[in-house]
């Protein structure tokens, strides 16, 4: 490194102390150094500077389009426009972006390919992946800048689950089944954000169908998943149930934090009383302690949508797929005119 090249980031971190998050870059800049004084090897800093280098693309890449809700779909990348499921791909998603999401796929072809190209490009995103075959970018991405090239898949993985806020799942091979269970293992255990996941076949096929008796047969009847996990996902060969699926879902719930150790759901409309008791009576079995109370934007969210109500509780951090199923339950009982979900 040249004694510029040193001024320079110098002078750079030098800005750290006026920003408003501070405290979270010099805990990174920390990690950064303790590894610096370790005994890693060049193979071990080179997959740190890449990893760095995937996420700095993915944030720079998004950032402009934060406040869009964005569904990703995944599916086989070998089946071919002729195919049945390739055009239910397609037309699913010129639904969901006349609803005015945006739509996230793999970049490549298949399912992927008719996701892009039913979105069209100012609608798409496509998060490729560098593979010595079979994943270049298709032709809908492939001249522009809406396509990002990582290197690993863990870091495309974490962006695709970053800046979804619906999974639409369509037939595939190990690829889309590992992406089936893996977004299914992380709202399961609450590392993804509460999001629908929508598993959807060929009108008539039942791919998705069998793939769902297999959970019920040998997983549920064994105890190695929980009923309430069943209520994760939903499975239809229908664009328009899948489409509306997800417009509902945000209809009235918003988005999630938690704040102390209580989990906050932001929604578009406060519940009448009878609605909050109705909530309280049906879902008390997942809260450690009170009850679902309704509230203001709270002072430590740091002024984030501060003209949202607030549904604030002691959810207990276990029973998620009955939290999926409480924010259906608020959908439900809420009477809410057509707004815009897509915003964030």
């Amino acid at each position: 490194m040249s004694q510029s090249d040193l001024a320079d980031l110098l002078a750079q971190l030098a800005k750290i102390e006026g920003h408003p998050h501070a405290d979270q870059w010099l805990k990174i800049l920390r990690s950064l150094v303790g590894m610096l004084q370790g005994e890693l090897s060049r193979l071990d800093i080179k997959i740190l500077a890449s990893t760095l280098h995937d996420m700095e693309m993915g944030y720079r890449a998004f950032a402009p389009y934060q406040h869009h809700r964005k569904v990703v779909i995944f599916g086989s990348a070998r089946l071919d426009p002729s195919s049945a499921e390739y055009q239910h791909a397609l037309h699913f998603a010129q639904c969901i972006t006349q609803e005015g999401f945006m739509v996230l796929t793999g970049g490549g072809g298949g399912i992927m390919e008719a996701g892009n190209r039913g979105a069209g490009l100012n609608n798409s995103f496509g998060l490729n992946i560098q593979l010595p075959f079979e994943q270049s970018a298709n032709p809908v991405l492939a001249a522009s800048d809406r396509v990002i090239h990582f290197k690993y898949f863990f870091s495309r993985k974490l962006f695709f689950l970053k800046e979804s806020d619906a999974i639409a799942l369509f037939p595939g091979g190990f690829g889309t089944q590992d992406e089936a269970f893996e977004c299914l293992t992380l709202m399961q255990t609450g590392k993804a954000q509460i999001m629908p996941l929508i598993l959807i076949d060929k009108p008539g096929g039942a791919y998705w169908q069998e793939w769902d008796q297999y959970v019920r047969e040998h997983l549920l009847v064994r105890g190695l998943v929980s009923p309430e996990d069943l209520h994760l996902y939903q499975v239809t060969d229908d664009i328009g149930v899948a489409c509306q699926a997800i417009k509902d879902f945000y209809r009235v719930f918003h988005s999630h934090r938690y704040v102390k150790g209580q989990l906050v759901l932001r929604i578009n409309q406060a519940p009448s009383s009878m609605a909050l008791g109705i909530l309280n009576a049906e879902f008390k079995d997942i809260l450690t302690q009170g009850e679902i109370e309704l509230k203001a934007a709270l002072p430590e969210e740091d002024g984030e949508l501060p003209h949202l109500p607030r549904l604030v509780m002691d959810f207990n951090q276990r029973n998620f797929g009955r939290l999926w199923q409480l924010i259906r339950r608020l959908n439900e009982l809420c009477i809410l005119p057509d707004a815009h979900p897509e915003y964030k």
